[in-house]
């Protein structure tokens, strides 16, 4: 693959670029805005690095919810700068594969695309994360023959079945990594009066969170504010508390996972208990996250390798495939001549 060909996993997380198959660029999709000089402060890991921790004049911005753009403008600039970070000064508009979850709306893929564009694109094509986690994670989706992935992301959970390059069928729930975020700092508000961060819930879910066997052993402290005085206070982690907070979201997954099933043909069901449920995007890494929802339906499943970047690396095979793969890629020209 040319190093005109980039791929992008623009995630509600990370965004991650790969160029030859490689992994070049992998950055939190944060932005810090300068109100005062309108100016970009900082990105990247940089930026979520402030998060929480800035004056008043800064503002640090998360460019993308649920899986699609909610400022354009600062999408763009993000994207501009994770480009020109890979390529470096040299005048080159790439051609770039993006990744979309499987249900967003014809707007919100032109917001995708024309957001590629102004960061500089020459053509821009757009995957389905679903097909894009299944390439990335070696299975051979041009046979009839049928694959189901769900893939963990952000903002959104998709997951799809597909077979002959196309995806037969899928669905997409706006539940992952940042809801459970959310998650856990409601119910730590809830029922210990304390009021927590996101970069703390984040860690708490990155270390703790076990959705097959959660311990109730307590296994270290979190420190926030108390709801109760305003002032400095500690509580109690466990297994058992981040289950407890993000188990109803747990529940959707599966839930979103069992509706697939319910429209997908019985000869494609039939391959997908004799090959199994691939996992993928960040939610994977959650201890047990595979027998949790092998128990709840029945049938085996393994978690991708490298799951963070399964997606990404399915973009780079994508355009070798890129004529032999139907629904689930399209293909959008971005300039007139």
């Amino acid at each position: 693959m040319s190093f005109l060909d980039l791929g992008i996993d623009l995630g509600t997380s990370n965004i991650i670029i790969t160029s030859g198959g490689t992994a070049v660029l992998n950055e939190p999709t944060v932005i810090a805005y300068n109100l005062r000089t309108k100016t970009v402060a900082a990105f990247g890991k940089e930026a979520y690095s402030m998060l929480g921790r800035t004056p008043g004049h800064i503002a640090v911005i998360k460019p993308l919810r649920d899986g699609v753009i909610t400022n354009n403008d600062m999408a763009q600039e993000l994207i501009r700068r994770c480009i020109l970070k890979v390529i470096g000064k040299r005048l080159i508009n790439p051609r770039i594969i993006m990744c979309v979850p499987t249900k967003i709306t014809e707007v919100e893929r032109r917001a995708v695309v024309e957001t590629a564009v102004q960061a500089g694109a020459r053509t821009v094509y757009l995957l389905d994360e679903p097909v894009a986690a299944l390439m990335g994670a070696g299975a051979d989706i041009l046979k009839p023959f049928g694959h189901m992935v769900v893939d963990i992301g952000g903002g959104t959970t998709d997951v799809a079945v597909t077979s002959l390059g196309g995806i037969v069928a899928s669905a997409s729930v706006k539940c992952g990594g940042n809801l459970f975020d959310s998650s856990i700092v409601r119910y730590y508000s809830e029922y210990y009066k304390l009021l927590i961060g996101e970069r703390s819930a984040e860690a708490l879910k990155l270390e703790y969170a076990n959705a097959f066997w959660p311990s109730a052993e307590e296994a270290g402290t979190v420190k926030g504010r108390s709801l109760i005085n305003g002032m400095p206070a500690s509580a109690p982690v466990s297994e058992a508390d981040i289950y407890n907070a993000i188990g109803e979201d747990l529940s959707r997954i599966v839930e979103t996972v069992l509706s697939v099933f319910e429209s997908t043909p019985p000869e494609l069901i039939g391959d997908i208990y004799e090959d199994g449920i691939l996992i993928a995007g960040g939610g994977a890494l959650i201890r047990g996250i595979d027998m949790y929802i092998s128990r709840e339906t029945g049938v085996k499943c393994r978690i991708a390798q490298d799951p963070l970047g399964c997606v990404a690396r399915g973009t780079s095979r994508a355009f070798h495939l890129r004529d032999q793969l139907r629904n689930g890629f399209e293909r959008i020209s971005v300039f007139s001549s």
